[in-house]
């Protein structure tokens, strides 16, 4: 039996089993439900139903979720015949609740507060849509998190019920952040452009005006619009009419209903001739200002959409239901949902041996929400009528019973390996792939999720610890530090935080399916997925005995392998070939604020670096056994440099060393520009302790020619480079730009001169009185002795190295770590400063060179530096026709392209698609493959 018949076949036994009486409220079977019955993934079923529906042989019922029911068998029932084709959103009274018929006419019906604190707004709403002859334009004020883009919809969704708006009518959304510094870009979106407006525009393109037309344009954060969009779009409310960009006239026509939200004064944050045109301002009151009801029914709403997910009743106990009432500040229902998902997400992992329901306790609650609880016990008033309303603990139950069908993510408690690879076996399985190469795929697979899922969850604002206190219980996670702490030792590898918070829900997801008596899915794929004789399965199996000692069960060998795959995936950036840094000094945060202030002006979290902070109460040894252990956590090889204020802590360094034999040096004084010279040291120039040490020990902060560079003298004189070109003004100044970029990239302060070929010689003789003239650069080398780069060397790449070199430190020697080639970077933006009108070049510059290294890796070669400006440039600019909608055609023949070169273009332009969400055209790739 095909698909489609078998979901028909099971709407059609479930209708005809009801009876006309049992059709009051919820009727039917939804997408989620008919899955779960039938064992077919949800997004398939939705397919066959949207088709069910197409060939009138079913019916849909309004309401979340949707609800399907056999067309034939509801006409038997009711009968009467429903009329031919698809009937959509079925209005048939007799099937319908008091409550279903009353939102369909008002949809505000369902806003918690519309008959209380948001009576007078959803009467002003419901008068913007109503007003002759086609509604007035609104705008919706409001903190974040208030629900403005809710109200929004519910205010088209009236529209469309009083029948001011078409069935089809469209409610469309614009963020003004988006544009707000880029009027021209702002013109093309929203009001289209006409063939020819721009570079790349091959074609008339309409805009959200026109696609609004008959309905909504929700402008949202509408305080980013500079005045130029402001202008643009209360002329189209004034008048009705625009123009596309590139049009002369405005003799286009649209009707359409405008509601802006912000979060801001509209006085201050909008000119006031905008402002006048917006007659009809809604102002929504935070939640701290709604009514105790209220608060409670919006808590009430949030546990029943989490109860739908986890299928069970939700128990929250009322002093927790005080807590979160008393918590509610400036986060408003935003933050709130976030509290009541972690909440669930912890309570579900804690419930999993209850199969009656989970249970929130005032306990599982972090400290942030328990302070709640003391600021509502200090309103008396606000206490005694709580207690009228929640006497008990709450039990909110699913809706009907039954699952959620929503899609959105499940928070950290949904992190689950089994399924991960379980997923990615089934799909390989189906397409015929061999047992070996799933196996490599799978191991690549975990190891990109495992760093995505650590990534994506971390905060600056928590440890891993107090983020996996919120959702696994506390002495899961003290045995999981154990074990991370036995790993960095085993491994002697980078192990920290990562590992730590995947291994710790992973045991947590074993461990459920150990007490549910689950068999762990496909043994046969995983096992292998780690070579056999790897350090990575040796320790795992050291990891599945501890856990058999500490938790008295048996591991079974499958999940062995499944611990390997997460010790070979979790493994942090190894950091072995760089020195260590600790920052320690007197005080409770002073050397933490120092390391934040200077990792945030270096713009890398690449250096090892950790801060050590001595309270005064605290003793040196305390200090020193601190420093010990935190060390003892890092790979620190290559050595440890402190940098200390004063005292004793500039004297534990060599009690360090010998307890750990490793190689300390210890300079005093700290201060920030220091540690953002020795992050410089330690990542750009790849030197060793001793080095690093002795040119910092001379160093005492950055001059006011260059924030980031240092200057010095030569028998007492400025050292300095010349660039040479014909007149010593065009080429020349060019050509200084270029290097006093190498110059900052490499940390010094240099001046560059200008000079032209006209009396050379004696133009250096007379800069030498006043200059060291450390290096020239140009078109012609100079007679005098003074090392010499010409254009073409510097264009090429070569000379960019060697001026480096010279410029580096004398007693050092050694050449910079390679961060990226200036050269190559300042020709193409200048070149894409000309070619591009939408993208920043200076933003897209770092992606395009991070494309390049990946490309030159993965190829194994060393493109030049004229093809590689060629390729970037051209990469640039096919970004920018993916922006306007212009893409190039090949219409070369495509066999002859070398598929290496065409993969690994599409590999690396990933960076695109991850860092801009931008995604090339496949004859793009072919004409970069053609490039090479």
């Amino acid at each position: 039996m095909k698909r489609s018949e078998k979901i028909y076949e099971y709407i059609r036994e479930y209708s005809l089993s009801q009876k006309k009486e049992e059709l009051q409220g919820a009727i039917g079977l939804d997408a989620q439900e008919i899955a779960d019955a039938l064992g077919i993934l949800r997004n398939n079923v939705s397919k066959e139903l949207n088709e069910l529906h197409r060939l009138d042989r079913i019916v849909k019922f309004r309401g979340r979720p949707v609800k399907y029911f056999d067309k034939a068998a509801l006409e038997e029932i009711l009968g009467t015949e429903l009329g031919e084709g698809p009937c959509q959103y079925l209005d048939v009274s007799e099937c319908q609740s008091p409550e279903a018929a009353e939102e369909e006419v008002n949809p505000f019906a369902r806003l918690i507060g519309a008959e209380r604190s948001l009576s007078r707004q959803v009467e002003q709403a419901k008068a913007a849509i109503l007003y002759p002859p086609d509604g007035l334009h609104t705008l919706i004020v409001g903190q974040t998190g208030v629900g403005k883009t809710l109200f929004a919809h519910m205010m088209f969704a009236y529209g469309k019920a009083m029948h001011r708006f078409g069935a089809e009518a469209p409610f469309v959304t614009f963020n003004c952040a988006d544009y707000y510094n880029n009027p021209q870009l702002l013109i093309s979106h929203v009001f289209g452009h006409q063939k020819g407006a721009f570079t790349g525009a091959d074609k008339d393109k309409a805009g959200l005006v026109e696609e609004a037309d008959g309905g909504v344009l929700f402008l949202d954060e509408i305080h980013r619009l500079p005045p130029e969009g402001q202008e643009m779009i209360f002329y189209f409310m004034d008048t009705g009419t625009f123009n596309r960009l590139g049009e002369t006239t405005r003799s286009r026509k649209a009707k359409v209903l405008i509601i802006g939200a912000t979060t801001e004064d509209p006085d201050s944050a909008l000119t006031k001739t905008f402002v006048r045109r917006i007659p009809n301002i809604i102002k929504i009151k935070p939640l701290s200002e709604r009514s105790l009801v209220e608060k409670i029914d919006i808590i009430k709403l949030l546990f029943k959409e989490e109860a739908q997910r986890v299928k069970k009743p939700v128990r929250i106990t009322v002093e927790s239901v005080k807590a979160l009432i008393g918590s509610i500040g400036s986060g408003n229902v935003g933050q709130l949902k976030s509290n009541i998902k972690l909440l669930c997400a912890q309570a579900f992992l804690n419930g999993i041996d209850n199969p009656d329901f989970i249970e929130v306790d005032f306990k599982m609650l972090p400290e942030g929400l328990k302070d709640g609880l003391l600021t509502l016990s200090s309103n008396r008033q606000a206490l005694a009528e709580l207690a009228q309303y929640i006497a008990e603990p709450l039990v909110i139950s699913p809706a009907g019973g039954k699952k959620a069908t929503s899609d959105e993510e499940q928070g950290p408690a949904s992190f689950n390996l089994y399924q991960v690879v379980e997923d990615k076996v089934a799909l390989l399985r189906n397409e015929g792939i061999s047992a070996d190469l799933i196996k490599q795929i799978v191991a690549t697979d975990v190891n990109v999720y495992v760093k995505e899922l650590y990534n994506k969850k971390h905060s600056v604002n928590m440890t891993t610890r107090e983020r996996l206190l919120k959702i696994v219980d506390a002495s899961l996670v003290d045995f999981a530090e154990q074990i991370a702490l036995f790993v960095q030792k085993r491994m002697n590898r980078s192990y920290r935080d990562r590992f730590l918070y995947a291994f710790s829900l992973h045991l947590s997801a074993f461990l459920k399916r150990i007490k549910a008596k689950e068999v762990i899915p496909y043994t046969a794929e995983i096992e292998g997925a780690v070579p056999q004789d790897s350090l990575c399965l040796q320790v795992a199996m050291e990891i599945g005995e501890k856990i058999e000692a500490h938790y008295f069960l048996k591991v079974p060998r499958v999940e062995i392998e499944y611990i390997a795959l997460l010790l070979e995936s979790a493994e942090d950036d190894d950091l072995s070939d760089r020195v260590s840094i600790i920052v320690a000094t007197h005080g409770t945060s002073t050397a933490t604020s120092m390391v934040e202030v200077a990792q945030k002006l270096f713009s890398s979290s690449d250096i090892n670096i950790i801060a050590v902070d001595m309270p005064l109460e605290t003793g040196p040894q305390q200090i020193m056994e601190q420093m010990t252990a935190m060390l003892r956590a890092m790979d620190c090889r290559r050595g440890v440099l402190i940098l200390a204020d004063m005292g004793s802590l500039c004297n534990i360094g060599s009690i360090i060393s010998e307890r750990l034999k490793i190689p300390v040096r210890t300079l005093d004084m700290v201060s920030t520009p220091l540690i953002l010279e020795a992050m410089r040291k330690v990542d750009i120039a790849g030197m060793d302790l001793d080095s690093i040490y002795e040119s910092l020990r001379s160093f005492r902060g950055y001059d006011s020619v260059d924030a980031g560079g240092r200057r010095r003298e030569v028998d007492g004189k400025p050292e300095a480079i010349v660039t040479i070109c014909t007149t010593g003004q065009g080429a020349a100044m060019k050509l200084k730009a270029l290097v006093e970029d190498i110059l900052h990239h490499a940390g010094r302060a240099i001046e560059v001169i200008p000079v032209g070929l006209v009396k050379l010689d004696e133009t250096l003789e007379d800069l030498a009185k006043d200059y060291h003239i450390i290096a020239a650069v140009g078109m012609k080398k100079p007679s005098a002795p003074i090392p010499f780069i010409p254009l073409e060397h510097l264009i090429d790449g070569s000379g960019e190295k060697m001026l480096t070199e010279l410029v580096l430190d004398s007693e050092i020697a050694m050449v910079p770590k390679e961060k990226g080639n200036m050269v190559v970077q300042k020709l193409c933006e200048e070149s894409l400063q000309k070619f591009l009108t939408y993208l920043n070049p200076a933003k897209v510059m770092g992606v395009l060179l991070e494309f390049d290294r990946q490309l030159e890796e993965d190829l194994k070669l060393h493109l030049s530096n004229p093809l590689k400006i060629r390729l970037l440039v051209h990469c640039g600019c096919a970004l920018e026709r993916i922006v306007t909608r212009s893409p190039l055609q090949y219409k070369e023949d495509k066999s002859k392209v070398d598929t290496v070169k065409l993969e690994a273009i599409k590999k690396a332009a990933r960076i695109f698609e991850d860092s801009l969400k931008l995604h090339f055209s496949e004859d793009e790739y072919y004409f970069m493959a053609n490039m090479l």
